[in-house]
């Protein structure tokens, strides 16, 4: 999956006529290998400590980039950022927000997703994409 995600970016940016750069190969690397919602400064932040040489700005323009190649999807949880998750080919999942502590949790409900389409189709609606977010309290912030 990751090589696929590489080759589909490189290919992106070959169409594009930019330059293949090391700078965007070790921001990609470091952003597949994260299994988290990321922000510009998390993966600013995680990056500045094994390569100071790439700036802030680098990692804002090359995860737009992702974006729009198809690799990434930008994400807003109604905190002020912008998070990126990988995207996966026919795959689709929710999330669970904790608004204490910021946590994202993905989960998969067939119930759920068929529900939406039984909805849709009682409408008269044809769905060409959708997200589900619940915010709440995660159950670590709870027993606190």
């Amino acid at each position: 999956m990751k090589k696929t995600k590489k080759k589909i970016f490189h290919d992106f940016v070959t169409r594009k006529g930019l330059k293949s750069t090391r700078q965007r190969d070790v921001i990609l690397d470091v952003f597949l290998s994260s299994e988290r919602h990321m922000s510009i400064e998390e993966l600013y932040l995680k990056l500045r400590a094994k390569h100071p040489n790439i700036g802030y700005a680098t990692v804002y323009r090359t995860l737009k980039l992702f974006a729009e190649s198809g690799i990434a999807r930008e994400i807003q949880f109604g905190d002020g950022q912008t998070r990126y998750e990988h995207v996966a080919e026919g795959e689709h999942h929710d999330h669970l927000v904790c608004t204490r502590c910021g946590a994202i949790e993905e989960f998969e409900n067939e119930t759920i997703e068929k529900l939406q389409d039984e909805v849709a189709a009682s409408h008269g609606f044809i769905i060409e994409t959708h997200k589900l977010e619940l915010y709440g309290q995660c159950a670590k912030c709870r027993k606190q």
